[in-house]
């Protein structure tokens, strides 16, 4: 597929506006969108993790939103088969394809062919999580004198990182696991692409103000009646229940918490977020920058669709 014209990857923060730039962007170039992010692939929960809506489905025709089950586990091995299966369809049919990220792994696995480790072994999985129901500072603190480095780059407040972490450096993998991080932009591309990162002014209170929004926005279309809908139909999978909204709204249905403050802890969660994305942003080495800040999505939109009609990399 040499002679396909590249896919245009976009890459950027929650809140910036991604979604609505790669609509505008699928418009002019009469594209698909495929969605590389970890969240966006379970059914039943469109508003928590923010799916394209019924308006932005008739305007572009998007992949892998909402194909997996909230009770089912889903790794970034199981994403990039079907990314590459719908890719490579898409280009032999002659089509355009915008891939659009919030996280750089699930990105790069679209875009490229990373090498897979080995999955955890469920037994030692399930040890560590007692490990870290008993005394998650503790852990914390061993993976500090024991790798500092990667103590450095995980968020030692999430188990899920923490305990990837240990099983990385005790390496217990098998096939179909998550990539060293090493490797993730050493990987070869799979497809020629152009690689745009949307980035924000220095202005990060704006920032926070539109993750506060939309937030707001999130509980005001019925967030809280979706997760019940979809725990109705059986517990959350330890990788659906990592959506930010899921806990923290499971803990308002189970009266642990008020709305208010379920709404304040997914604010700082996607605050966070938004911090993990930018530092991605930092260690893309063949991205053209764009601002959106201040801007309609149709003007950013448009200086991507230059960028790519003139080759301006």
């Amino acid at each position: 597929m040499t002679d396909a014209p590249p896919v245009v990857a976009l890459f950027g923060a929650t809140a910036l506006g991604k979604s609505d730039v790669a609509l505008e962007l699928a418009a002019r170039l009469e594209a698909d969108i495929v969605v590389a992010d970890s969240m966006q692939v379970y059914a039943g929960l469109p508003i928590v993790t923010n799916q394209p809506d019924a308006g932005a489905r008739a305007r572009a025709r998007y992949h892998l939103v909402g194909w997996a089950s909230p009770q089912d586990d889903c790794s970034v091995a199981e994403f990039a088969a079907l990314a590459h299966g719908i890719i490579d369809g898409l280009l032999q049919a002659g089509k355009r394809v915008i891939v659009e990220g919030g996280s750089g792994l699930y990105l790069r696995a679209a875009l490229g062919d990373l090498a897979f480790g080995a999955a955890p072994d469920e037994e030692r999985r399930h040890a560590l999580e007692e490990r870290w129901q008993r005394a998650p500072h503790e852990m914390a603190a061993e993976l500090g004198r024991r790798a500092p480095e990667v103590a450095a780059r995980t968020d030692l407040r999430n188990m899920r990182r923490v305990i990837r972490a240990f099983e990385t450096l005790e390496g217990e993998r098998r096939d179909g696991g998550t990539p060293q991080t090493g490797e993730l932009w050493n990987a070869g591309g799979r497809y020629a692409h152009r690689l745009v990162a949307l980035v924000p002014d220095d202005d990060r209170a704006a920032l926070k103000t539109r993750i506060d929004e939309r937030v707001d926005e999130m509980l005001a279309a019925g967030a809280l009646e979706e997760v019940a809908a979809a725990r109705a139909t059986g517990p959350f999978s330890r990788t659906a229940a990592q959506a930010i909204g899921v806990r923290e709204l499971c803990a308002v249905l189970d009266g642990e918490l008020t709305l208010d403050e379920a709404a304040a802890r997914m604010k700082s969660r996607t605050r966070a977020l938004a911090r993990r994305q930018l530092t991605w942003l930092r260690k893309l080495p063949d991205a053209t920058k764009v601002a959106t800040t201040g801007r309609p999505p149709a003007a950013v939109a448009q200086d991507v669709l230059r960028l790519v009609q003139t080759g301006s990399w």
